[in-house]
């Protein structure tokens, strides 16, 4: 058995199995490490099952509301047992097609947990035994783990993570969920249309933490309508006997029924469970591995990317890095050198975002200039009965460069791509108002936000 590689990548997670990939595909050799599933938490227990769900909810939602339409449905039930071997279906066809990629560029994927013995000398055990592997260039992408509250410990049938949520085999009667943030409100939104009592406590002032305000209170309305709880300013205190108990920001103390509890208060890296302290490699104070511009940490042949490298936590974007850290292996001249990375969030509505928000373009020294346009007054929006939401175009008053831009609506997860695009190629607000969009589409929204901040948007009056 060969113990030698040039290249081993740690981990195949959306970022592990891209950087493997395209160094084979460089001609580079390459043994990936997974002790798991191929595709990590995304693709098994994250991104992919989560949207499958969401999914679901929405389907049900729109068969609900299908009377609107003139089409006449019986009241629909859900079958979780059902959807669970369409998630099963899903999530193994991606998974079987990552394997089939790297076959295909061969990448050797080695099954077993890894743990650094020295900075270019890996140990990896499995259920054959273990053996001492040595690389001249090492990928650390062993992502990230739930945060466990300490009065919540998590025993996978009670109190939970997001992983056990997503294979409920049946919607729990009262869903409490610790953690306002994606995770818990996209979640936390499809089990209440399912029929589960939701309970929301969170910590901060707001639902779905860093994002704009504005677009938050459109999502805030619709977990209303659903009949979901929520706390804000509250703590979390302690889970027993079917209950949670929390203090309210006034001091009162609370007690929710509950039959699951779900904790989703943050993610911590996994670069505790590896043996760095072997290598030298630095972290910061939370245990992000620290890397530059080209993701290497600042131990020669030692490069890490994805959630082990910190904020944001985005798969797409741990992919980049990946791409990034396999090219500069291969002695190509790359960087992660991004101007924005776009973000989005499946709850109902959608919410995507990319670039400043009106309030960071203050700090950084903009005189910011804003357009919005609401979809209650396009075409297409109106078309298909999903006129809750808008988009906001942020500006650069002087130079008119757009520098962000901010959505909640109807699908706008599938608009998000073209607003990072005129970021990503400092576009200004000409280069996309005078873009012809096609009629009638949700993407015109985005042409006509960007006209509003000019003044002139056609289908809404100018303030005065």
């Amino acid at each position: 058995m060969d113990n030698h590689t040039e290249n081993l990548v740690i981990g195949s997670g959306p970022g592990g199995y891209v950087a493997a990939i395209r160094l084979g595909q460089l001609g580079r050799e390459t043994m990936l490490v997974e002790r798991e599933t191929l595709g990590g938490v995304c693709l098994n227990v994250g991104c992919i099952p989560s949207k499958t769900i969401v999914r679901a909810a929405k389907l049900m939602k729109e068969i609900q509301r299908a009377q609107d339409f003139g089409i006449e449905t019986s009241q629909p039930k859900m079958d979780l047992q059902k959807l669970q071997i369409w998630k099963k279906g899903v999530v193994d066809k991606l998974t079987q097609g990552v394997a089939y990629l790297c076959k295909g560029n061969k990448v050797n994927v080695v099954y077993g947990e890894a743990k650094f013995q020295g900075p270019h000398q890996v140990e990896i055990k499995s259920k054959e035994g273990s053996r001492i592997v040595t690389a001249d260039t090492v990928i650390i992408a062993t992502g990230s783990r739930p945060v466990e509250l300490p009065s919540f410990k998590f025993d996978g049938k009670f109190v939970i993570t997001a992983t056990e949520a997503l294979s409920f085999a049946e919607a729990p009667r009262n869903f409490v969920i610790i953690g306002g943030g994606v995770s818990g409100l996209e979640l936390g939104m499809a089990y209440a249309r399912f029929g589960s009592h939701v309970t929301v406590i969170e910590m901060l002032d707001q639902l779905l933490p860093g994002t704009d305000i504005e677009l938050v209170r459109v999502v805030e309305r619709r977990l209303k309508k659903l009949g979901v709880d929520t706390h804000l300013k509250a703590r979390a205190k302690w889970a027993k006997d079917g209950k949670v108990g929390a203090q309210l920001a006034d001091g009162k103390e609370i007690e929710v029924p509950a039959d699951k509890v779900m904790v989703v208060v943050g993610r911590r890296p996994n670069s505790d469970q590896i043996g760095l302290e072997t290598t030298g490699v630095k972290t910061d104070q939370a245990g992000f591995i620290q890397v530059n511009a080209q993701m290497q940490t600042n131990v020669p042949g030692i490069y890490a990317i994805g959630d082990v490298v910190g904020q944001p936590l985005l798969a797409h974007k741990a992919s980049k890095q990946g791409t990034v850290a396999a090219e500069v292996i291969a002695g190509e001249a790359s960087a992660a050198d991004f101007k924005a990375m776009p973000g989005a969030i499946w709850t109902d509505p959608e919410i995507a975002t990319v670039g400043l928000t009106e309030t960071e373009a203050k700090k950084q020294g903009y005189e910011p200039i804003v357009g919005k346009f609401p979809f209650a007054a396009l075409g297409r929006a109106v078309a298909v009965g999903e006129t809750e939401g808008f988009i906001k175009v942020v500006a650069d008053r002087e130079s008119e460069q757009i520098l962000g831009i901010h959505m909640v609506g109807a699908d706008v997860t599938d608009l998000i791509s073209e607003a990072a695009l005129a970021i990503e190629m400092g576009a200004t607000l000409d280069d996309l108002a005078l873009t012809v969009h096609p009629h009638p589409t949700l993407p015109e929204a985005v042409m006509e936000a960007t006209e509003a901040a000019k003044g002139k948007a056609i289908h809404i009056l100018k303030p005065p």
